[in-house]
C-alpha cells in the first residue's frame, strides 16, 4: 500500500511539475502579447529584461537607427554606452528581426562595418571607444547609416609582392 502511494505521488509530482512549466509558458506568452511589453524580445536575455528596466527608470535611452533602405527600429541602451555598445544592440536588434522574418540568415557585420558608418546630426561615430554621449546622442535620438570607405594613408595602391614556393630551397643548393 505505501509503494502504491509513492507511485501515485511520484506520478503526481511529474504531473503537477508539467503542468506548472505549462502554466508558466502560457503565462510568459500571454504577458509577452501584451501590447505594454512589445518591446520585449520573445526570447529575452537578462541584459535585454535589465536594459529595458533602466530604460523605464531613465538611466538607459532608446535610440532610432535609420537603415540606408528607408526603414528603422529602435534599440536601447545604457546612458553610459559606447559606440561598440550601440553597434552590438543593432547588430542583435536586427539578427532578432531578420530571423522573426526569414528564419537563419547569415550577415557578414565586418563587411557592413567596413562600407558603412553610423552617423548623428552628421558627426560620424568612428571611435568605438568614445562614449555616445560624447556625440551628443540622447535618448530619442536619431542615428543614421552612412555609406563609409577608409580612405587609405598614401593613397595609391600597394604593390603585389610574389610569392615564391621554393624561394628558400634555391640557396640551399
Amino acid at each position: 500500500m505505501e509503494s502504491g502511494a509513492k507511485e501515485e505521488g511520484k506520478v503526481l509530482g511529474y504531473n503537477s511539475k508539467k503542468v506548472k512549466k505549462v502554466a508558466i509558458l502560457s503565462t510568459l506568452a500571454a504577458l509577452l502579447d501584451d501590447p505594454i511589453l512589445a518591446d520585449v524580445p520573445k526570447k529575452p536575455s537578462l541584459s535585454d529584461v535589465d536594459t529595458l528596466i533602466n530604460l523605464e527608470l531613465g538611466s538607459a535611452m532608446c535610440i532610432s537607427i535609420f537603415k540606408l533602405d528607408g526603414t528603422s527600429f529602435d534599440v536601447a541602451v545604457m546612458n553610459s554606452a559606447t559606440v561598440k555598445d550601440l553597434k552590438l544592440a543593432i547588430k542583435k536588434k536586427v539578427i532578432e528581426l531578420e530571423q522573426s522574418k526569414m528564419g537563419h540568415r547569415h550577415i557578414s557585420w565586418r563587411h557592413v562595418w567596413a562600407n558603412c558608418c553610423l552617423a548623428h546630426h552628421n558627426g560620424k561615430l568612428l571611435d568605438d571607444d568614445a562614449a555616445l554621449h560624447d556625440f551628443g546622442v540622447r535618448n530619442n535620438s536619431q542615428v543614421h547609416f552612412l555609406p563609409y570607405v577608409v580612405s587609405k594613408g598614401s593613397g595609391r595602391h600597394s604593390k603585389r609582392r610574389k610569392h615564391r614556393f621554393f624561394h628558400g630551397l634555391s640557396k640551399l643548393s
